[in-house]
């Protein structure tokens, strides 16, 4: 069957290829599930990978297939598998578990080893293929209603466990109650993040370089939320017009505005980061000076990358409630398909120099 792939640490060797088809009979004790593609979505980690900035093969392979964002359509389940059927729309997680006791609960997002294992990123296959099979453990369904959402539950996903990670370490106050939310970069994690703290009640400020008009912009506007170019008003000037955010979902890609981001954070705030860069930019920050607010004010900063079976669950659900309240909008992020594995060149054009798009994912198969 056809796949796409990489061979990490040659930078730009994506390339088709052919590899075997699973089977069921790969997934010990009757737990496999076996699922036909019908589209992955490709976003900067795969644009990385491609560039050689981190990804690793599976032991015995020189090449990694990508794509992390998996939407598909069951074909066969093994003996012992209860939860899904043939003819269900899935999706899966991404990592898988290593051997800490984190990984032992389920909680594999939050290993402690260094080596960590990712479906499409480090060391496992991903789902850029014609077919996947996995177990049963790691397949998440996807209610028929949600289905033109496809590849935006595993981005959904990631910010179901930032804000809750937030949330869950702020318990730590006994109470709080934020208000305001600053989401840093409107992209797709940016813009189902601004979904997500709405659902929750949050004044939301999506924050971003380019200038309005344009989608982000509208996409945001239509969820409530105030969008914010950077080219019109600094960040720090936001937060003295508006108040600093009790809360900061920062979601660029860019550590140089990670780090700004951190200074305007209020009094018992948390911030969030989930950009993964994988370069080797240095940044001017003042250090002594957050050093010492984030001391005073009680102030935490997180990291947080993937999400686990319970994250793309909430996720889904906030999904069907983003549904509901604001129908039709987040469908928008959708804006570049692919046709075919076969047009892969093209996938990876439009990913590294379609600067309108939101989101690309490639179309494999029909349902």
């Amino acid at each position: 069957m056809k796949a796409i792939a990489v061979r990490p640490g040659t930078p730009g060797s994506v390339h088709l290829r052919e590899i075997p088809k699973p089977s069921l009979e790969e997934i010990p004790a009757g737990r496999g599930v076996l699922v036909r593609v019908l589209k992955v979505g490709v976003d900067a980690t795969d644009k990385e990978i491609n560039e050689a900035l981190y990804g690793k093969a599976p032991d015995g392979d020189d090449y990694l297939v990508i794509g992390h964002e998996s939407f598909g359509l069951v074909e066969a389940v093994g003996s012992s598998v209860r939860d899904v059927k043939p003819g269900d729309y899935v999706t899966a997680t991404v990592r898988r578990p290593g051997g800490s006791i984190y990984d032992l609960i389920g909680t594999n997002d939050m290993t402690s080893e260094e080596t960590y294992f990712e479906r499409g990123i480090n060391l496992r296959h991903g789902f850029m293929t014609e077919y996947f099979v996995d177990d049963a453990a790691y397949i998440v369904k996807i209610p028929p209603g949600l289905k033109h959402w496809h590849v935006l539950a595993e981005p959904m996903s990631v910010v179901a466990k930032a804000i809750e990670q937030a949330y869950e370490a702020q318990r730590r106050l006994k109470v709080w109650r934020p208000e305001r939310a600053f989401v840093m970069g409107a992209g797709q994690i940016g813009l189902l993040a601004t979904l997500a703290l709405r659902l929750r009640g949050l004044e939301v400020f999506t924050i971003a370089r380019s200038r309005p008009p344009q989608l982000k912009a509208e996409i945001s506007g239509q969820l409530g939320a105030r969008y914010v170019s950077t080219q019109e008003i600094s960040v720090h000037d936001l937060a003295r017009e508006v108040g600093r955010p009790d809360l900061i979902i920062e979601a660029t890609g860019h550590s140089g505005v990670a780090f700004e981001a951190m200074e305007v954070l209020a009094l018992n705030g948390a911030a969030v980061w989930t950009s993964v860069t994988g370069g080797q930019r240095r940044s001017d920050v003042p250090s002594d000076k957050i050093n010492l607010e984030f001391v005073l004010g009680n102030k935490i900063l997180l990291g947080s990358v993937n999400g686990n079976r319970h994250h793309f669950e909430q996720g889904i659900r906030d999904m069907a409630l983003g549904e509901v309240t604001y129908p039709g909008v987040i469908q928008r992020l959708l804006t570049h398909p692919v046709d075919g594995l076969d047009n892969f060149q093209e996938m990876m054009r439009l990913l590294v120099d379609e600067k309108s798009a939101l989101k690309v994912f490639v179309n494999v198969a029909e349902a």
